[in-house]
């Protein structure tokens, strides 16, 4: 994992993300790591917090987080993606700003979390059926959130499931909001903000507010996974 992290393209991710808010990363897990993490479901020990999402009216599946240790293959891809984002998320604060600065390894920013009382994981998985659907929304946690989160896919659309399109929206001031529907493929894992991103204008940068959610599953199911860099409070 950590040599196929090494051989993205991260200029162009953060390109993507400096656009878009966004930046899709081809063909990161194999068949065989989708398909474990997708049976592991059902592996009680593994996970501190199941969710039913209509009973909090966030729409409707469920989503386990993880409990810490994390599987190894989680592990490995949140503390190696890390170090590449970190930056791009201390440009936008310095671009609007905003005091704060990330450090550039991941166990000193948890580190700053658990500090603030944020000592739960955040990874999770999500599980959609048909019907299924998960409201716009940002994941923030606490008072302390790194502002870029990203999502393995771990279905192959229009085969395993069909709808289920992930749904991100930027909300420009004084404008309407405007919607982006990606379509990733099994596998693939999506990098996108958490909660906003710098947008430059006549008078220097701007804030663009940005939610994500998932469309409506129309048939099979739809697993995901993702990964928020801070921890939680509960």
């Amino acid at each position: 994992m950590k040599q196929r992290l090494q051989k993205i393209n991260w200029e162009s991710v953060a390109n993507n993300m400096h656009e878009k808010g966004f930046s899709v990363i081809t063909n990161l897990l194999t068949d065989e790591e989708c398909n474990e993490l997708v049976q592991n479901y059902t592996q009680p020990n593994t996970y501190r917090k199941t969710v039913m999402m209509e009973r909090y009216r966030f729409g409707l599946g469920e989503y386990k987080y993880f409990d810490y240790p994390l599987p190894n293959i989680i592990h490995q891809i949140r503390t190696e993606m890390y170090p590449h984002l970190a930056p791009i998320a201390n440009l936008w604060f310095k671009a609007l700003k905003m005091d704060t600065k990330f450090p550039l390894n991941h166990a000193e920013f948890l580190e700053e979390c658990h500090k603030n009382g944020q000592q739960k994981a955040t990874v999770l998985i999500l599980k959609y059926g048909k019907g299924g659907y998960n409201t716009l929304h940002q994941d923030l946690y606490g008072e302390i959130y790194f502002p870029i989160q990203t999502v393995l896919f771990l279905n192959e659309p229009d085969k395993d499931y069909t709808g289920g399109e992930f749904v991100l929206t930027q909300q420009i001031p004084r404008a309407q909001s405007k919607a982006i529907v990606l379509k990733p493929k099994k596998g693939d894992l999506l990098v996108f903000t958490t909660n906003f991103k710098p947008e430059k204008g006549k008078k220097g940068y701007y804030r663009v507010n940005m939610k994500h959610g998932v469309s409506e599953v129309h048939s099979g199911k739809r697993y995901t996974l993702g990964i928020i860099f801070h921890d939680a409070t509960n």
